[in-house]
């Protein structure tokens, strides 16, 4: 093997020990015997492997090149970072121009004296000062950019005057890189984008964990209504599901004589709609100049934008559904007299168009001719529309024919129905109407589901696979399926047109 190739298998061999020793770590407990004798193995593995490496190696008396020198920090850094050393023995390695074999043992030799994982005292596992560091510079960066965390973490409004520069800085210091005040802003950026893909570098992870609040944040605050109404569902994979049966009803109990005989039941199934999971993801970039310029803003508004931004898409899907009346798993329009959930004239919102449309959610009933019990739960509407359902549904009596009062039975539904308004029915209508609908209860029938894999509906982000020509850049995705699953949940009323006042 060449020098490059056991330096390589090296640090494999170090990676196994470090498996074993954060097994330990994060149950509490000493290394097992038999978890002791493959550390053994492998640190006399590790050994033969640093006498190929020394024989490999130049002249020992001779002064070291800059590159080796380099190597030498950054194999240290790494070492100390991965046993959880102390920041101060690490800084006294790095200038008594410790060689990395000797760290090896006086890593070693600690572990023996304490006879446990480094970081551990009795029952108490704490983190280590650079993982403390990381989420209060985190936490710093969101609150500077305006977004609120609600315990932020230990020394974290310390931080919050640091630039992005003197925050770079010092990340890298601790890493045992010298010279960095000296340089600009420019050049602090080449040398952090030389670490990109280094997963252990200090300051491209506390930008990914101040974009994941950010973005978090953004998610949960999204104006969207779509999930007032729908399902969610959850989907394992991205292959095409059928739903192919679901139970039909079971046949009537019948009365069993003494001493008769139970029948049996075989209950019928029915058809349900195919679904498939589709990826939707945007890519979004911290440019050189965001970084020189130390816009702090881009951490807390770009993310949540576009974490936002799916929300919102889930919502069109799932209007657009409604307005477009698409043709579903029984071949039929979902809204159609063939599913008797279509109001064949539009009209406002009145007593008597919303009385018809209880009838025809009630009245419903599944493949096998039996009732289906629906409570009318969702008024969705465009904007315009709610006015005239919260007077209806909150007035005790209303004007009959001979102008007397009279009790409306509308009332006492006023508890149950929830109504929900979105501007999205009206821009996907055009100027044309705008129709209106109600939705039973979610617990009484289906009628759109929005699907996730592995039941997540908050957006994954990462840095992206190929790093930006001038700035980080970040892919930020998420899978979802909207499906119509059943007609018989939801009536459409085809609306009138609502006049703008502009």
């Amino acid at each position: 093997m060449n020098l490059e190739q056991l330096r390589a298998e090296k640090a494999q061999l170090v990676q196994q020990q470090k498996q074993l020793t954060t097994a330990a770590k994060d149950g509490k407990r000493d290394l097992s015997s038999e978890e002791q004798s493959q550390f053994d193995n492998l640190q006399r593995e590790i050994d033969e492997v640093d006498g190929q490496i020394k024989a490999l190696l130049p002249d020992p008396i001779k002064q070291p090149t800059i590159e080796e020198e380099r190597t030498r920090i950054a194999e240290i850094t790494q070492m100390c970072r991965d046993f959880d050393v102390e920041d101060k023995d690490l800084q006294r390695y790095i200038n008594d121009g410790t060689v990395q074999d000797q760290v090896r043992a006086a890593i070693l030799e600690k572990m023996k004296a304490n006879g446990q994982p480094l970081n551990q005292r009795g029952i108490d596992v704490t983190k280590d000062s650079e993982d403390k560091f990381r989420e209060a510079a985190a936490d710093a960066l969101v609150m500077r950019g305006g977004v609120e965390v609600d315990k932020p973490a230990e020394g974290a409004r310390e931080l919050m005057g640091m630039s992005l520069r003197d925050l770079a800085i010092e990340t890298m210091e601790k890493e045992g890189k010298t010279g960095l005040l000296r340089m600009s802003a420019g050049d602090i950026l080449n040398e952090l984008t030389r670490a990109y893909y280094n997963p252990t570098a200090a300051f491209p992870s506390i930008l990914d964990t101040a974009i994941n609040k950010s973005y978090v944040e953004g998610h949960r605050k999204a104006a969207v209504t779509f999930d007032r109404w729908t399902k969610k569902g959850s989907k394992k994979d991205f292959k095409a599901s059928d739903n192919n049966y679901i139970v039909g009803t079971a046949g009537e109990f019948l009365e069993v004589p003494e001493n008769g005989e139970i029948k049996h039941d075989a209950p019928t199934d029915e058809k349900r709609p195919t679904s498939k999971l589709r990826t939707y993801a945007r890519q979004f970039t911290m440019t050189r100049q965001a970084f020189i310029n130390d816009d702090i803003g881009f951490l807390s508004t770009i993310p949540a934008r576009y974490a936002a931004a799916a929300r919102k898409t889930q919502n069109k899907q799932v209007y657009s559904a409604l307005i477009n009346n698409p043709v579903i798993y029984d071949g039929t329009p979902l809204f159609s007299s063939a599913h008797k959930n279509l109001i064949a004239t539009g009209t406002g919102i009145t007593s008597d168009a919303i009385q018809k449309m209880f009838l025809a959610l009630q009245m419903q009933t599944d493949t096998f001719g039996d009732a289906i019990i629906i409570r009318p739960t969702y008024f969705v509407v465009p904007v315009g529309y709610s006015f005239a359902v919260y007077e209806i549904f909150n007035s005790a009596t209303i004007n009959t024919t001979s102008n007397t009062q009279s009790a409306n039975p509308l009332y006492r539904y006023r508890e149950s129905l929830e109504v929900v308004e979105d501007p999205t029915l009206n821009v996907l209508a055009g100027t044309g109407a705008i129709p209106w609908f109600i939705v039973g209860d979610k617990s009484d029938t289906d009628s759109i589901q929005v699907d996730y894999l592995n039941g997540n509906e908050i957006p994954t982000i990462r840095r992206s696979e190929v790093a930006g020509t001038l700035g980080f850049v970040w892919d930020i995705y998420l899978d979802w399926a909207v499906t119509v699953m059943d007609y018989r949940g939801i009536v459409k009323n085809p609306g009138t047109s609502i006049t703008s006042p502009f």
